[in-house]
């Protein structure tokens, strides 16, 4: 992987000094001692606040102190108020790469919720990073079962429940995949407690797991296609899709659809089963 580099230093220059500009100092709690012959912040202040000198921040925003870590150009970007969308802006401008994720919790969002449940056909659920269900609609549950349910994880049974192999006929495929998945999550947040403590349990109660865990299995598949075999219904190929939340909360919107017309007729016939619909060629 290339160093990072500063690849627009003049952009730089012009864009910390716009920033700087819109910050009054009552809006980061520093007191009005004097006219100000500019408007916004003075170097010094926004040096004070990041905790950096005077010298490098004068030398930073003349675009001179080569590459900037991406910690003190948080507490830059943290200085001067700026948004995710702005600090995404002042790592590319500064160093020539996106900064590291940050993590914004939150609930679901009521417009995603009502995208959610707007889908009666299609299977669908949020997870947050730690495969954690945090709201499903009504289609999954035909899917999957009354246990599929808020709260629960999705890697636990697949890894803990024996009847997982049966109901996921490419078991060993998709499991890998939630492997990868979690120590990709785990390294955006290692911090976690909740994350370390399912990816613990998960390696003490599970030999395949801990395995994989082992060889540094990692993965960021985000769509592809596997067969089920349902107690009611029958084997389904379908497709699934994990779409990501761009709010900064690590959410991720999974769908599930029928991948030939036996598939949707078999998805119908769960989630519909009193209206015997079928789907047409």
């Amino acid at each position: 992987m290339p160093a990072p580099r500063a690849t627009n230093r003049p952009e730089l220059s012009a864009f910390l000094r716009a920033m700087r500009s819109r910050v009054r100092p009552e809006d980061v709690d520093l007191p009005e001692t004097s006219r100000r012959r500019t408007p916004g912040l003075r170097r010094q202040e926004v040096a004070q606040l990041a905790a950096v000198s005077i010298d490098w921040y004068i030398r930073l925003e003349q675009g001179r102190v080569g590459v900037p870590g991406a910690a003190v150009l948080d507490a830059v970007g943290r200085a001067l108020k700026l948004s995710e969308a702005e600090r995404h802006h002042l790592h590319l401008i500064a160093r020539g790469e996106a900064p590291p994720a940050r993590h914004v919790p939150a609930p679901v969002s009521r417009s995603l919720g009502t995208l959610l449940h707007s889908m009666p056909t299609t299977p669908a659920w949020i997870l947050d990073f730690r495969f954690d269900v945090l709201a499903h609609n009504a289609a999954a549950v035909a899917l999957f079962g009354p246990g599929f349910a808020v709260g629960i994880n999705t890697a636990e049974p697949l890894f803990l429940d024996p009847g997982a192999r049966d109901f996921q006929l490419d078991w060993t495929r998709i499991a890998r995949e939630h492997v990868g998945n979690l120590r990709a999550n785990l390294a955006r947040h290692p911090d976690d407690p909740r994350l370390r403590a399912v990816v613990g349990e998960l390696r003490r109660q599970s030999g395949d797991f801990a395995g994989w865990w082992d060889d540094q299995t990692v993965e960021k598949r985000t769509n592809g296609t596997k067969r089920v075999l349902h107690p009611a219904a029958g084997m389904m190929t379908l497709h699934y899709d994990v779409l990501a939340v761009q709010d900064g909360s690590d959410q991720r919107l999974s769908v599930v659809t029928p991948a030939d017309t036996e598939a949707e007729n078999a998805l119908r016939s769960l989630i519909f089963p009193q209206n015997g619909l079928r789907a047409v060629n």
